[in-house]
């Protein structure tokens, strides 16, 4: 039948020469015949004739040859030589007025914003803030290179920083869901950090964002240190989630419930230092008045507590 017949056919041809394990010449011929809506076999033939000959070849060889003593092991992700000179807010300001003005998609434009990033870890609060107060404008396009570098920068006063820009409310919210989320992602968060970003979980305007952020950020800073649970800025949030809870996670409305579900997702979000909000996460799970929603989430809310807590005493055998 008509669905049988092939209705392309294709051959390579290729013959090579070899010269002192060298391949020194190569001729290749390709036909491809198109059979579709011909007879007896004709058609549209196309053949190509490809040859490559090597001329000649390097007797020495093209790199620098290198000292192992210079060699060394680092991570590529945001490396950069390391610079002894004072880096000034009024270079940063600077820096932000030239991003402004490059191209949006140019390698000049990855190359000073990146530096901008560096720039800014040399920045103490004061001088941060100087650079806010000077370069918080939008650009033509309606970007802020300020503040999407500062997510980046990773340090303690870049981060009190995005606190006061965020209490301020001088910024729209989904940079304000920006910088929480980026607050996962700080290798190296400190005491100062957290105890900085508790007090926005008392805001009333506070979101999801809000919750998983800060614990995400006291998780990561649990898991470099083991003793985190006697840190008061550790203490005052797990203070701030546990009122939230009450005794017993009792709510009166689908409002409460919401909120309580969130408070419970931030807890086991924060590892460690949910350890001592256990008694209450087990009172929540064994109410059987509570609905089915809280109870749950309080037993999920045990995931990164260790087992030294000895979770299996807290929480009552049976339904």
């Amino acid at each position: 039948s008509q669905s049988e017949q092939q209705i392309l056919s294709s051959k390579l041809e290729c013959v090579q020469s070899v010269k002192d394990r060298v391949l020194a010449e190569a001729k290749c011929t390709e036909s491809n015949l198109v059979t579709l809506f011909s007879q007896k076999g004709s058609g549209a033939e196309t053949q190509t004739v490809s040859s490559l000959e090597l001329f000649q070849v390097e007797t020495e060889t093209l790199y620098k040859k290198v000292d192992p003593e210079d060699l060394y092991v680092t991570s590529m992700l945001y490396e950069r030589e390391e610079t002894d000179r004072e880096v000034s807010g009024g270079q940063v300001t600077e820096l932000v007025w030239k991003l402004c003005l490059a191209h949006s998609a140019s390698f000049e434009t990855a190359d000073l914003f990146m530096t901008l990033v560096f720039e800014l870890r040399h920045l103490s609060l004061e001088a941060l803030k100087a650079v806010w107060q000077r370069s918080s404008f939008k650009c033509r396009d309606d970007w802020q290179p300020l503040i999407d570098a500062l997510p980046s920068c990773a340090t303690e006063a870049c981060v009190l920083l995005m606190k006061e820009i965020i209490a301020s409310g001088e910024v729209e919210e989904d940079k304000v869901e920006y910088f929480f989320w980026s607050f996962s992602f700080i290798p190296k968060p400190t005491s100062g950090m957290i105890e900085s970003l508790a007090s926005l979980l008392k805001s009333p305007g506070a979101s999801q964002s809000y919750f998983l952020g800060v614990t995400a950020l006291l998780h990561r800073f649990c898991s470099a240190y083991n003793s985190c649970g006697g840190v008061p800025a550790v203490q005052s949030v797990m203070r701030t989630l546990g009122k939230f809870l009450g005794g017993n996670c009792t709510v009166q409305d689908s409002g409460q419930l919401s909120e309580i579900q969130l408070v419970l997702k931030a807890i086991g979000n924060a590892g460690l230092a949910a350890a001592s909000l256990a008694p209450i996460l087990s009172s929540c799970a064994s109410l059987k008045s509570n609905p089915i929603e809280i109870r749950l989430a309080a037993i999920q809310a045990f995931r990164r507590i260790p087992c030294s807590v000895r979770v299996s005493d807290l929480l009552p055998a049976g339904d």
